[in-house]
C-alpha cells in the first residue's frame, strides 16, 4: 500500500516510452478483445481523445493541449467517471501501439494498446495498465482496474464494429 514507485517522469520516459509497465506496481490488470474490424478503424477510436466520449459514457471534458494530431508527448486532460487524469501520450505507432501515462489524485499510471490486424479482417486489442500511487490502496484496487480495461475495451469493440463498413 506504501509503493510510490517510480516518478511520473521516470515512468514516462524509461518505462512507457520502453513499451512496458511498471511490473512492480500494485496495480496491474491485462485485457484482450477481438474486434470485428479493421486496425485502422480500431486506431482511429484509440487516437482520438477528443472523441471518446462519444462511444464511452464514463468519459467526459478531454482537453487536448494540441489541435496537432495525436504525438509522442502531447498532454491531454480528461475525466473518467469522477476522477480528472492528467495524461500524456508516449508511445504513438499508428495502426499498432498507443501508450500514455497519467497521474490523478496522488496516483500514477501506464496505459498501453497494442493493436494487431488479423487475417480475417479482425482486431485484436491488448491492454494492459499499472497503477501506484502512497495512499491508492485505501480506494482502488487491480479489480477495479480490470473492471475498467473490461468497459473501455468492451466500448471501443461496440464502436467499431457499429461503425463498420462506414469511410
Amino acid at each position: 500500500m506504501r509503493y510510490r514507485g517510480p516518478s511520473l517522469d521516470e515512468l514516462h520516459e524509461n518505462y512507457a516510452k520502453r513499451h512496458r509497465i511498471d511490473e512492480a506496481a500494485p496495480f496491474r490488470s491485462a485485457y484482450e478483445v477481438t474486434i470485428d474490424a479493421p486496425a485502422g478503424r480500431v486506431w482511429d477510436l484509440l487516437a482520438d481523445p477528443v472523441k471518446w466520449p462519444a462511444f464511452d459514457p464514463a468519459i467526459r471534458d478531454v482537453r487536448t493541449a494540441s489541435d496537432d494530431a495525436v504525438a509522442v508527448d502531447t498532454q491531454f486532460i480528461w475525466v473518467n467517471g469522477r476522477t480528472t487524469i492528467t495524461s500524456r501520450f508516449a508511445v504513438v505507432e499508428p495502426l499498432r501501439e498507443i501508450t500514455w501515462t497519467g497521474t490523478a489524485m496522488g496516483s500514477r499510471a501506464i496505459h498501453r494498446h497494442l493493436i494487431t490486424p488479423r487475417g480475417d479482417g479482425a482486431s485484436l486489442l491488448q491492454t494492459e495498465e499499472s497503477m501506484s500511487g502512497a495512499l491508492l490502496g485505501l480506494f482502488y484496487s487491480s479489480t477495479k482496474l480490470h473492471a475498467e480495461l473490461i468497459r473501455w475495451l468492451t466500448s471501443i469493440k461496440a464502436a467499431a464494429e457499429r461503425t463498420r463498413g462506414r469511410v
